[in-house]
């Protein structure tokens, strides 16, 4: 049977290369051959392993239209899903009070999520950013992916049938646009900006009165500790990490690259990552993972060089304060020439009930907001309003960046396309090439703000926010503080390709979601401006560890893939590496092995203290006290200011190594031990219970024990799973280790690449690949790449299917 079917395959590909010039090793069905596609697109999708597409086409409209068709058979309704809020529309289908669900942007309900993008659509932003030149605006390439995308998606709509309980039968799953695929494109870009400022955008209102309310902000500015509260909750919380480090030549045993890359990402919803190949043959030939909804490989490699991508530390955008004219508070003062206010008014459907129709107003720098998160309000009077700039919300080009990586020979080719096209909006790359080239920048796009322009133009409020977490507030009422333009930007107000924090070739290059300063503890890298991160301060548990392992690894040498594996799943918590022997001998030496808890309750935590010691300091789903450990640590840093946390401080000369020594004796440390041991046993589980046993998922009715642990452990393996101990422990994970990758290269073409995609490649619960992933994650097992021709032909799963347009 398996050699009838590659007689298949090979015999109906010598039909499909006389047909449309494609090399000898692409593959359809003799089925297809029978009803060729003359007038549409048409791709050839060989599925292997996992039901991972490796797609063949001729041009990139045909390569957009496989990977929109392949999308639509795995996300129908999650693509579905993230097309009705870019279309304004979840109100009219899902009630405007609903949750948005935070896919595309922070709104909290429906009828914010609909009045922000409604009104982004029909201000034609995505059409003017279609219209720019090339680099500004899409190349030709893209837009035909784009075309094709929309025309795959769509004909998978017309000629499948839907499954997915999720939406089957739903009037919400509708056709899409080239806009449509263009608008997804532009709303992942702005999600760190705008997209977290959608509620306050929607609410700005002046104030009640107009010229009559002219009182000023009463209330003194904040302090920098709500401002670094107010920066956490915008941008510091767990809705997108990730871990990658490159390792050059001289540390491998071949001499050549290799990389690890963990990106962090949700398992549900709009930002899952969705695995691929792409080739294009003579072309393009590339393979790795696509956030859902776009036409390029986000994270992957190809025959020469890998890469992956970290959420910076860089500050996406900036406040300008407006000094508002004392007649008309929609209008503000520069130089003090009055400029009026423009009102983008925005009508949205609503189910079951009247349309809602509000006003958003917006000014040359952006649109009017009226706080940095809860933590600062930013009052509209009568004399000020805040106005938000986010460079990103124009920013078109990161699949131009991306499709350029997928071509590159190297890791100089990858920084061409990051310095041609400046289209990474929040996420630092790390790179390594067969060649032996490591490679890591925080090349994004950034609101220009030098250290200069901040001393010059920070209001009050900002002399604050800047020093403090990157936010600048810049005086609007200047012409002299404009941003200005940088040498070589695409656009203005953005910084050049020579400002960005770079590190070339050295022997390892990491990072954790910390500043570009600790990228290797051997080479720091400073003189960056604030915007970017900061350097000399306290790094995370999560940096330190992975420094701690990758410096350990590139001084061993003669790296191989296999040890980026074992890199992945070591699963090893630094936060217990030290603490946990500490918090052991602190808890045999408390009176009478008891402590009181926060309700003021004595608790007997004496069984604690040997579960402690003997822990094996991981989070491996067979590991005894890791569960304890980690319930634990999260009270203990919420009854623990951090400065009290430890008794030896931070060290600008020693940042890997401090803070340490936890100190047992601060406020809230027998109250954390003592209410961790309490819920355990409230739960019903026991303190030496393995964290398999309380940390899973359940897929088909199977529970999945889960590896990994908290980022806030310092586990390289994030898992961040949701507690619920009525139900056995951590039950699921909304959040965690997502599209894995640790690639190298040997003497052949063909990559050396093992993958894994911990949540599977389809959402729909009737999928055979739901769950089959995911099961892989739990046993720490891995797929390994089918990335050459005759890799792909080979596969025992092979599926291999024509799709075409059908008039």
């Amino acid at each position: 049977m398996r050699g009838r079917l590659r007689r298949l395959v090979l015999g109906a590909t010598a039909l499909f290369t006389a047909a449309s010039a494609l090399p000898a090793a692409a593959a359809t069905t003799g089925r297809a051959e029978q009803h060729p596609s003359r007038d549409g697109m048409s791709a050839v999708i060989r599925y292997t392993e996992y039901g991972i597409p490796h797609i063949l086409a001729k041009n990139y409209a045909d390569l957009g239209f496989g990977t929109g068709w392949a999308q639509a058979a795995d996300e129908v309704c999650t693509l579905a899903d993230g097309f009705v809020t870019l279309r304004g529309e979840r109100s009219r289908y899902f009630g405007a009070d609903a949750p948005a669900g935070g896919d595309l942007s922070a709104a909290r309900t429906n009828l914010a999520s609909d009045l922000y993008f409604r009104g982004v659509r029909e201000s034609r932003t995505v059409e003017k950013l279609l219209a720019e030149r090339t680099p500004v605006g899409p190349s030709r390439e893209v837009r035909n992916m784009m075309r094709g995308w929309a025309a795959g998606y769509n004909a998978w709509l017309r000629q499948k049938k839907v499954t997915d309980p999720a939406c089957a039968g739903a009037s919400w799953v509708r056709p899409v646009t080239e806009l449509d695929v263009a608008a997804r494109g532009l709303a992942i870009a702005s999600i760190s900006g705008e997209g977290r400022f959608v509620e306050t955008i929607t609410a700005a209102r002046p104030p009640a009165g107009g010229a009559a309310a002219s009182g000023t902000q009463s209330a003194r500015p904040p302090g920098a500790k709500a401002v670094a509260k107010a920066a956490d909750e915008l941008w510091g919380n767990p809705g997108m990490g990730s871990n990658a480090v490159a390792f050059r030549g001289d540390t491998t045993a071949n001499g050549r690259g290799l990389l690890l890359g963990n990106p962090h990402y949700p398992w549900d919803g709009g930002r899952r990552f969705w695995q691929s190949q792409q080739t294009i043959p003579g072309e393009l030939n590339v393979s790795g993972g696509s956030l859902l909804g776009t036409t390029a490989i986000s994270i992957g490699f190809n025959a020469y060089v890998a890469w992956s991508h970290t959420v910076s530390t860089g500050v996406p955008a900036n406040l300008h304060q407006l000094t508002l004219d004392p007649a008309d508070p929609t209008t503000y003062l520069v130089d003090g020439r009055p400029e009026g206010m423009k009102k983008r008014t925005v009508t949205v459907p609503v189910k079951d009930g009247a349309p809602v129709t509000r006003t958003q107003w917006w000014t040359r720098y952006g649109p009017v907001v009226t706080s940095l998160g809860s933590q600062v309000p930013l009052p509209w009077t009568g004399s000020t309003a805040y106005a938000l700039n986010d460079p990103n919300a124009a920013n078109l080009r990161f699949a131009d960046t991306s499709l350029g990586f997928g071509k590159a020979r190297g890791t100089s080719d990858v920084l061409a396309s990051l310095d041609r096209h400046q289209g990474i909006p929040w996420v630092n790359t790390i790179a390594a090439d067969r060649a032996g080239h490591s490679l890591f920048t925080q090349s994004q796009v950034l609101p220009r703000i030098t250290d200069d322009v901040a001393g010059r133009c920070s209001t009050e409020l900002g002399r604050t926010t800047y020093p403090a977490s990157g936010i600048a507030i810049l005086d609007g009422s200047r012409g002299d503080c404009a941003l200005g333009s940088d040498p070589g930007a695409v656009v203005p107000g953005i910084f050049g390709p020579a400002r960005m924090p770079t590190l070339k070739d050295a022997p390892y290059a990491e990072n954790s979601n910390g500043t570009a300063w600790m990228t290797n503890a051997d080479r720091p890298l400073t003189g960056y401006e604030r915007v970017f991160g900061t350097v000399g301060t306290q790094l995370g548990l999560r940096t330190r560890g992975a420094i701690e392992d990758v410096a350990a690894m590139a001084d061993r040498g003669g790296l191989t893939v296999r040890d980026l594996q074992r890199q992945q799943f070591a699963n090893r918590v630094p936060a217990g590496d030290l603490a946990a022997e500490d918090v052991a001998r602190a808890c045999a030496a408390l009176p009478g092995g008891t402590a009181t808890g926060s309700d003021g309750k004595a608790v007997d935590v004496s069984g604690a203290c040997g579960v402690l010691k003997a822990w094996d300091r991981t989070m491996d789903t067979g590991s005894r006290g890791a569960l304890l450990f980690d319930r634990f640590w999260r009270r203990l840093e919420q009854a623990v200011p951090a400065d009290r946390l430890w008794k030896v401080p931070f060290s600008a000369t020693d940042p890997v190594r401090t803070p340490n020594t936890l100190d047992t004796e601060a406020p809230g440390f027998p109250a954390a031990l003592a209410d961790a041991v309490a819920e355990l046993r409230g739960a019903g589980i026991a303190l030496d219970a393995p964290l398999g046993a309380h940390q899973f998922v359940v897929r088909d009715g199977q529970r999945l024990p889960v590896p990994g642990g908290a980022g806030r452990l310092g586990v390289w393996n994030v898992i961040e799973p949701t507690w619920d101990a009525a139900a056995g422990g951590y039950t699921e994970v909304p959040f965690g280790s997502s599209h894995l990758q640790a690639v190298g290269w040997d003497g052949s073409r063909c990559p050396v690449a093992r993958t894994l995609l911990t949540y599977s490649q389809s959402s729909n619960p009737r999928s055979p690949h739901f769950a089959d992933q995911t099961r892989l994650f739990s046993d720490e097992k891995w797929v390994a790449s089918r990335f050459c021709e005759k890799d792909i032909l080979s596969s025992p799963k092979l599926k291999v299917v024509r799709v075409h347009e059908r008039r």
